[in-house]
């Protein structure tokens, strides 16, 4: 298993995963192209991840996802620990994740050492052109969520 960088001239290629992370293009896009992206390779591509410095000493992941085909299998806690560890090399001190109040998906980030910090009101409803759902459930608020590193 091994963590490569993604070029920019390659990110679209992995259009698909990026959009399991994010749904709607622009948004991805907002990020896409001034984080550092990699993906997660064990015999082929099972996963990307997009890390923003935010702040001398803040990171975010921007966008984390793992193909269908392999999830939940934890390949999403490995890319979590990988950026971690990128982050802490580059001097970080925090590490952040903004996402919908989809209870699997906050209780994924809070078994991998993230607490709640912030929440930004009718994030999804204001940002995008459609209703997004996680898990059957309609996000609206943006739930911001930090790790210690």
């Amino acid at each position: 298993m091994r963590f490569d960088p993604v070029p920019q001239q390659e990110r679209l290629c992995y259009r698909e995963l990026l959009l399991l992370a994010d749904e709607q293009m622009d948004m991805v896009e907002r990020y896409l192209w001034r984080g550092e992206m990699f993906r997660l390779l064990d015999g082929d591509a099972r996963g990307i991840l997009i890390i923003t410095r935010e702040g001398p000493d803040l990171f975010e992941v921007k966008s984390l996802a793992v193909s269908p085909s392999y999830q939940r299998r934890g390949y999403g806690r490995t890319l979590l620990e990988f950026a971690a560890s990128y982050c802490r090399s580059r001097g970080g001190r925090l590490l952040e994740v903004g996402t919908g109040e989809s209870p699997a998906t906050l209780g994924f980030y809070e078994a991998c050492g993230f607490r709640r910090t912030r929440v930004v009101k009718n994030f999804f409803t204001d940002h995008y052109d459609h209703p997004i759902y996680d898990g059957g459930v309609l996000l609206r608020d943006m739930v911001y969520l930090r790790r210690m590193l």
